[in-house]
């Protein structure tokens, strides 16, 4: 099978559930392989033994197939470039710190945290970036050996050339340049053996065949890095672009005390997966159509330019504003699932869909729906202070009317309205406003033509009469 034109890849670390930060990370990587017709990529970074867990590489990938995020290649899917765990890619790893341990680019290093710390401590008090000062960068065969007979483990660093200036184009913050003197020597592996980010991340692109690297922007410093062992390796390095982190109102990076929330706690919530899809597509990315887009169109109108560099600010209300866009859209299946069991079967299949054409417009989640649902179908809710004063309007004479007009109409609005205006006199908001109140307890809400004929007679004259009940208390009291 050809290669595909472009590959993207998404790479998380299986530590917990995925949040907007990295469910966003890897929808633009979805979105710019099917943009370029090529393959989106899944690789599970499993090197941190102590937190990766299998339950969570399994809610991943359901968070993910649940978005329609699906990948070409990854887990469960065939590939050649697998295995796509990295914790089963360790004989791998070895071979390649082989080369550059044979290339003199790699020494281990004995030295401690506690030593590291008061490094990084003496070096800021001076006013330098902190980095490895080398101290283990020029032992001899000898001193490294008298150090594993005292049973030190090593890490293993990269010997970074100095008075270099590592440059690449970065697809989103244009031409970026660091000087590997700022950098030091890294660690590409661990003491207990297990492969460092800096190396396995990206010598596994390089092996896999990415093409285009989409991640944060916390990742920046971290690619100069990269390319340096990629060089030292004879290895291709993808296209990076590092897009702006998301934030809370106060500018700090996003986190639950913002309102943010994992997919799953998104999902048990109702809300759907074209809701997510549309909002985090634009954010941080610019569309100049605001309208509700599948995945496909999403990925067409995808261009790298663009994505923005300054932070894109997490807006709850925004979110609300597209899953009701995608409410709107859904099949009446979507919602009829949402509608609470005992209301289903008391409506039956032609009732429930009729009731949810009525109440679609006034609904978001499957919370509100069964509010509605109770609302209507329940006896009448007690009624807030603007209900209230609209039924203490409209008078013990208005509600009457409405009983008569209920005898001679039934639950047909039309003839019902008709009788009403005809007998009472009133009009616009005094005919409309007092039903409406009488029907839903509410002021608000969807159009009454759809909703009366839902109710039986014997529940609309129940309303009603509850209605011109509080209307004679209040004129009783107010005549006191």
């Amino acid at each position: 099978m050809n290669a595909p034109a472009a590959k993207t890849r998404f790479a998380p670390s299986p530590t917990g559930r995925l949040h907007l930060g990295n469910v966003r990370t890897a929808l633009f990587n979805a979105l710019l392989a099917r943009r370029l017709g090529g393959h989106f990529l899944l690789r599970i970074e499993d090197t941190d033994r102590e937190r990766s867990a299998e339950a969570h590489v399994r809610a991943l990938e359901e968070d993910l197939r649940w978005l329609g995020l699906d990948w070409q290649e990854g887990p469960g899917v065939e590939g050649a470039a697998g295995p796509y765990f990295q914790s089963q890619r360790t004989q791998r790893y070895e071979t390649l710190y082989e080369t550059l341990r044979d290339r003199g680019l790699a020494y281990p290093c004995f030295c401690t945290e506690r030593e590291l710390a008061l490094s990084r401590k003496t070096q800021l008090a001076a006013g330098q970036p902190p980095r490895y000062p080398g101290t283990c960068a020029h032992l001899d065969s000898e001193a490294v050996q008298r150090r594993l007979d005292e049973g030190r483990t090593p890490t293993l660093r990269f010997r970074v050339e100095p008075g270099r200036v590592v440059t690449f184009d970065d697809a989103v913050k244009g031409t970026q340049r660091f000087r590997t003197d700022e950098i030091g020597d890294f660690i590409i592996r661990r003491a207990d053996g297990s492969a460092a980010f800096f190396f396995s991340n990206a010598v596994d692109d390089a092996a896999m065949g990415v093409t285009h690297v989409l991640r944060g922007e916390d990742h920046l410093t971290n690619t100069p890095r990269q390319l340096l062992l990629l060089e030292a390796l004879d290895l291709a390095s993808p296209v990076y672009g590092h897009i702006a982190m998301i934030v809370g109102d106060d500018g700090a990076p996003l986190s639950k005390r913002h309102g943010s929330r994992s997919v799953a706690e998104l999902r048990e919530s109702g809300y759907l997966p074209l809701a997510i899809n549309n909002y985090l597509a634009r954010l941080g990315h610019y569309y100049a159509d605001n309208s509700l887009m599948d995945l496909d169109t999403l990925a067409a109108r995808f261009e790298l330019a663009q994505l923005g560099s300054a932070p894109a600010r997490y807006d709850e209300q925004q979110l609300r504003h597209w899953q009701r866009e995608a409410v709107a859209a859904s099949d009446a299946s979507v919602l009829e699932a949402w509608m609470p069991a005992e209301y289903r079967e008391r409506l039956g299949p032609e009732g429930a869909r009729a009731f949810i054409a009525a109440v679609r417009a006034n609904v978001g989640f499957p919370g509100e729906l069964a509010e509605w649902s109770r609302r209507l179908l329940d006896d009448l809710p007690p009624l807030d202070d603007d209900a209230r004063a609209v039924v203490e309007a409209a008078g013990v004479g208005f509600f009457e009317h409405a009983e008569r007009a209920l005898d001679e109409a039934g639950t047909d609005y039309g003839a019902f309205i008709a009788a009403l205006k005809r007998d009472s006199a009133a009009k616009g908001k005094a005919l409309f406003l007092p039903v409406r109140v009488a029907l839903t307890g509410l002021t608000r809400g969807p159009e009454l033509g759809a909703v009366m004929p839902l109710m039986s007679a014997a529940r609309v004259r129940q309303r009603l009469a509850t209605c011109r009940t509080l209307a004679e208390n209040a004129a009783a009291a107010g005549g006191q």
